[in-house]
């Protein structure tokens, strides 16, 4: 048996340290590819329904980063999570 940590708990890593370790916040579109990727690594495609107000552009825009994720999977949202984290910390 492996003493490597799974791909999982690497991801659970670098999700906790991305709230503890990022030195400076990171711009918003960055921040919507981590929460875009976070959502596709632990939910998958995603399975909600897009904002009712159309001027709630927060909610908008994550909607969008998630929906552009379809197809992805979760697998490699982990991976791209885990990368994206570890090039913010520099």
């Amino acid at each position: 048996m492996s003493d490597q940590p799974t791909l999982e708990q690497l991801f659970h890593k670098a999700v906790a340290e991305s709230t503890s370790s990022i030195k400076e916040k990171p711009d918003n579109q960055t921040l919507l590819k981590l929460y875009a990727l976070y959502k596709q690594a632990s939910i998958g495609d995603i399975n909600i329904n897009p904002p009712s107000n159309p001027f709630d552009i927060v909610a908008m825009a994550k909607y969008n980063a998630w929906q552009e994720l379809k197809g992805k999977s979760q697998e490699d949202a982990m991976r791209e999570y885990i990368q994206l984290v570890e090039q913010l910390k520099g």
